[in-house]
C-alpha cells in the first residue's frame, strides 16, 4: 500500500496563541497509524517551502486523524492559514511508534511542551493505564487537558514557574513517583517526548534504576523515508535515522 495520499482539511483551529489543531479526512486509502508515528505534510505546492514538514500523529478520529502543531517558522505559519476544504498531500504514517506496555507494566508517560502531540494517542490507546506527567515553562503552554480527561489514570501538571500545577520539571515529578513505595513490586515503563535535555535526563534516570524507557526524538527531516540521511542520531550500534529506525528509540540505545 502506498503511503502517499491526499486529505481534506476539516478544521484548522487555534488552541492557543502559538498552537493549532489540524483535523484531516483522507481522500485516499490510508494505512492505519500507530501511536508515536508521524506524517510528512506538503505545506505549499510551490517551491517555497520546497520540502514537506514532519508532524506527529496527535489522535485518530472516526473520519481521519488530527495533527497538533506549534507555529514557529515559515512552514507552520503557512499551514496555519490553510482553510477548511483545502486538499493537501501527505506521506505516512511513517517511522516506528511506541511499543505498548504489557499488562503487568505501569506506564509512565512524560510530555514536555509540544511533546504532548506525540504521546496523546498512546495515552488514549492504553486508556486508564497511563500516569501522565505533562510539563511546560509556563501555564499558557499547557493545553489539550480537557481532551485528555478520561483517558489517563493520573495526570500531574508541572510548570517551571509554578503558574500551573506543580512548580518544577516533569523529570523531577517522574523521579519522585518512581520513589513511591506503592510502586514496589510493579514494573514501570517510561514513554517520553519533549526537549532533548529532558529526554537525556529521563534516559539517565531509567538507566540508573534499570527501567525500560522509550524516547521519541525530534530531528529536522527532509524526506521522511530514510533516503537523505539528514536526521541521523548516534546510537550504540552506530548512526541511526530518526525517520526510519525512530522516531521512538529505547533509551539505552542512544549515545547523547
Amino acid at each position: 500500500m502506498s503511503r502517499s495520499f491526499r486529505a481534506e482539511i476539516r478544521e484548522n483551529r487555534p488552541v492557543n496563541a502559538n498552537h493549532n489543531l489540524l483535523t484531516l479526512a483522507p481522500l485516499d486509502i490510508m494505512e492505519e497509524p500507530r501511536p508515536g508515528q508521524f506524517y510528512m505534510i506538503e505545506i505549499s505546492r510551490g517551491l517555497d517551502p520546497l520540502l514537506k514538514r514532519a508532524f506527529s500523529l496527535f489522535r485518530r478520529t472516526r473520519d481521519g486523524f488530527q495533527i497538533l502543531y506549534r507555529i514557529k517558522g515559515k512552514g507552520t505559519s503557512i499551514l496555519r492559514e490553510l482553510r477548511e476544504g483545502t486538499i493537501i498531500s501527505l506521506l505516512g504514517p511513517l517511522g516506528n511508534g511506541y511499543p505498548l506496555p504489557a499488562e503487568n507494566q505501569t506506564a509512565l508517560v512524560v510530555a514536555g511542551g509540544i511533546g504532548i502531540a506525540s504521546v496523546f494517542s498512546l495515552v488514549e490507546r492504553i486508556e486508564k493505564r497511563a500516569h501522565l506527567f505533562y510539563g511546560a515553562r509556563v501555564g499558557d503552554e499547557i493545553f489539550m487537558t480537557d481532551e485528555m480527561s478520561g483517558y489517563y489514570r493520573e495526570l500531574l501538571v508541572c510548570t517551571d514557574d509554578g503558574s500551573c500545577g506543580r512548580k518544577g520539571t516533569v523529570v523531577e515529578a517522574m523521579n519522585d513517583f518512581l520513589s513511591d513505595p506503592s510502586l514496589e513490586g510493579k514494573e514501570p515503563v517510561i514513554y517520553a517526548c519533549g526537549p532533548q535535555p529532558m529526554l537525556r535526563e529521563i534516559g539517565r534516570i531509567a538507566s540508573a534504576k534499570g527501567i525500560t524507557a522509550y524516547l521519541s526524538l525530534e530531528e529536522h527531516m527532509a524526506c521522511g523515508i530514510g533516503a537523505c540521511l539528514g536526521c541521523v542520531v548516534r546510537t550504540k550500534e552506530g548512526y541511526r535515522r530518526v525517520c526510519k529506525e525512530g522516531p521512538v528509540f529505547e533509551a539505552g540505545e542512544i549515545v547523547w
